[in-house]
């Protein structure tokens, strides 16, 4: 068994929350974030920038309970709450051509979703993910169970000083997510995007989760698989800034770390040949008759020659520098949903949970 995911538990208003999650995320923060090359140069670009402001005054206006949130965690991790916002805003940054590291360093957050109808003979409709990240941060997960004063209670993975909600999650609605990063060249100033997937895991149903994406004023975006109980197929949904389209999924598919549907097809995106062979090795696996009841045959691919893989570590051979920090399997029935988190494919059924709606 590797590294513990260390529970966290959050409860009543914003503040309460924000304070909470702070105290328990103080050490990882100091010894993991802002010692990160990546950080420190966004700092020195974006700190007290016009840009920055321009983020800063649209989270505020559009969700100004989670700014609370946010600067609540700050206080409690005793970090300057700009740092800390910048921190939360990484994907939404237009770095300058010349800072090429930054960007490649940024490229880190990779994820692979496996999504699925309810089939004929009643198996669930089924959302997988492996959530990909830094490699350093195997030492610094977090499973967070929070009870919102105002909002449904939900479970989710989260990284040390971030909202949660852009990683996967599921509230006590029903509502299952899961965020795969994509690589756009639509980047403006607006809302940054892990304040709208907070938003989302606050949703009750599926419309109200769809209008946060509806939204013209994001700064950037993500993929987004959104199911519920009851649904008989999850919503396949890419959102960058300059659209959005929401795919019922008909039939067993995969989404990787760059946009597919033919609406985007003008949108100028990074494709990394990591995530290109996950998009097209999971879908390929699902085509020829790989059972998404089980996601896990794919999602723990992993190659033992130092060849690309499914499931990432350092040193297979990607061009994304990913490494899989966890794997989330929800499976939507009618009338609830059923999670298990697997730490890695030897410490199996880390967190298992289940909420009746």
């Amino acid at each position: 068994m590797g590294e513990p995911i260390t529970i966290i538990e959050a409860h009543g208003d914003a503040e309460q929350r924000g304070t909470a999650i702070g105290k328990a995320v103080a050490s990882s923060v100091h010894n993991a974030v802002i010692t990160q090359p990546e950080f420190a140069e966004a700092l020195e670009l974006f700190q007290g920038s016009d840009y920055l402001k321009a983020l800063h005054e649209a989270a505020e206006s559009a969700y100004p309970e989670y700014m609370r949130e946010l600067n609540a965690m700050a206080d409690a991790i005793e970090i300057d709450a700009e740092k800390l916002f910048i921190w939360n805003c990484r994907g939404d940054l237009r770095f300058p051509p010349e800072t090429a590291q930054s960007r490649l360093d940024s490229l880190t957050e990779g994820c692979t979703t496996v999504m699925a109808p309810q089939s004929k003979n009643d198996a669930p409709a089924i959302i997988a993910h492996n959530e990909d990240g830094n490699g350093g941060f195997m030492s610094h997960r977090y499973w967070l169970k929070a009870k919102p004063d105002n909002a449904p209670a939900f479970e989710s993975f989260l990284y040390p000083g971030m909202l949660a909600g852009h990683s996967f999650g599921v509230n006590a609605a029903g509502l299952v997510q899961t965020i795969n990063n994509i690589r756009p060249d639509d980047l403006k100033p607006g809302i940054p995007r892990h304040f709208v997937c907070r938003a989302i895991m606050a949703s009750e149903t599926l419309q109200q989760a769809v209008s946060h994406l509806q939204r013209t004023d994001r700064a950037s975006g993500f993929h987004h698989a959104i199911g519920f109980p009851g649904m008989e197929a999850p919503a396949s949904i890419e959102a960058p800034a300059s659209g959005m389209v929401l795919r019922n999924v008909s039939a067993p598919q995969a989404h990787a770390n760059h946009l597919v549907d033919d609406y985007f097809s003008k949108v100028e995106q990074v494709i990394t040949a990591s995530s290109q062979y996950r998009q097209t090795t999971v879908d390929k696996h699902l085509a020829n008759g790989g059972d998404p009841t089980k996601p896990e045959d794919v999602l723990f691919q992993h190659g033992s020659n130092g060849g690309l893989s499914v499931l990432r570590r350092p040193d297979d051979g990607g061009d994304d520098y990913g490494c899989t920090l966890a794997t989330g399997v929800f499976k939507l029935f009618a009338d609830r949903v059923e999670w298990t988190v697997h730490g890695s494919p030897d410490d199996l059924n880390t967190l298992t949970g289940c909420f009746e709606t």
